[in-house]
């Protein structure tokens, strides 16, 4: 048994490029998993800065020098920013303590149209466990006690020195990852092994593969949510501007997100019309929605940057999801994608040096007895 795992270890890590490779990724996976609290307006903007590079680099083709096309970039990013914030998170929060408050009446709603049914179908359900099911929903639903949870989980994670450090830093941080990508780049190489020609093939074949994945979710993200918000508003279903930020966020999260998000619209519309036409229309108004993002507009934005089985993905967002949160779910199909990558570009096991000698010995003597005798 030793020997099968020493054999196995010496075809496998035999080459120092792998060994540098390996080095690399246990490195950084580390420094996430232990460390990545105190790093994250580091990550942050080093993700930012990523996503930026393109227009910078396509202002450095037209002549503008990388300074200044960080800084325009940069000061564009932050309107835009500021402009979604000011305008859009106002009108989501108000809908989201409206919906809060308005859970206990749907509840009650909703109650009346269950209890006929139970009447209706009393060998289903009886009313004592329906009146004891409802009982413990409000419980769970009590309006207070949903905003007192808010507000700790607000004060928890948006404090104002958090909120303060990520306000400063992370735009300063952003512009010089900009500014002077070459020479981090540079300075970053002394700390990693001469022999990484592997780690870099690696690289190079996740580099545009990430970036591809990253701008066509942003771009996937946009047009399923202000598509869904139209169809919302156009239905005139309340709360139609947080069910479609929730839509559209609902993407991050493959297979699973679209699922979870159908369950709120499918309550508020049915508490809204209750069994009707109009929210048969919605249900296939929205259905459809989901159709064409999974068939049409998937494949055309992700063609070129995930190749991956349904399977693999869940696992990936299962695993790095519960490792790192919101951000491992966000990188679960780049995460997934690199260790495909690293697979791929493991050095092979040398076939030739598994062969036996055996039959080329064979081969001699059989050559040998062949050949005739003076």
């Amino acid at each position: 048994m030793l020997s099968l795992l020493s054999n196995w270890y010496k075809d496998r890590f035999s080459d120092p490029q792998a060994v540098t490779l390996v080095f690399i990724i246990v490195g950084i996976a580390l420094a996430l998993y232990f460390a990545g609290g105190l790093l994250a307006p580091l990550l942050v903007a080093l993700v930012l800065a990523f996503l930026l590079e393109w227009p910078v680099a396509q202002m450095g083709r037209i002549g503008i020098n990388r300074t200044t096309g960080a800084s325009l970039v940069l000061v564009l990013f932050i309107g835009m920013m500021i402009l979604l914030m000011f305008g859009l998170v106002p009108s989501l929060w108000k809908q989201g303590l409206g919906l809060v408050t308005d859970l206990p009446s749907m509840l009650d709603k909703g109650l009346i149209t269950i209890k006929a049914y139970v009447e209706k179908y009393p060998q289903f359900l009886s009313t004592e466990q329906l009146d004891a099911t409802v009982g413990e929903l409000k419980k769970l639903l009590d309006t207070q006690h949903l905003l007192d949870l808010g507000k700790q989980l607000i004060g928890y994670s948006a404090s104002l020195l958090v909120l303060m450090v990520y306000t400063i830093l992370v735009p300063l941080l952003v512009f010089f990852f900009l500014k002077d990508k070459e020479q981090l780049i540079r300075g970053s190489k002394r700390f990693i092994p001469s022999n990484r020609d592997l780690a870099r093939k690696v690289w190079l074949e996740m580099n545009q593969q990430i970036f591809n994945y990253i701008r066509g979710k942003v771009i996937e993200i946009f047009i399923i949510g202000v598509v869904s918000y139209l169809f919302f508003a156009i239905m005139d279903l309340r709360y139609a501007a947080l069910l479609g930020v929730l839509t559209g966020l609902s993407v991050l999260i493959p297979y699973v997100g679209a699922t979870l998000v159908t369950l709120p619209i499918a309550l508020v519309a049915f508490f809204q019309w209750g069994v009707s036409p109009e929210f048969g229309y919605l249900m296939l108004g929205y259905g459809i929605i989901q159709a064409l993002d999974g068939n049409v507009l998937v494949p055309v934005l992700f063609s070129d940057a995930v190749d991956l089985h349904p399977v693999f993905i869940i696992a990936a967002v299962l695993v790095f999801g519960g490792l790192w949160g919101v951000w491992g779910v966000f990188f679960a199909i780049p995460l997934a994608s690199l260790v495909k990558a690293v697979i791929n570009a493991w050095p092979q096991v040398n076939s030739a040096s598994l062969t036996l000698d055996k039959p080329e010995d064979e081969t001699a003597d059989k050559q040998t007895s062949a050949t005739p005798s003076n």
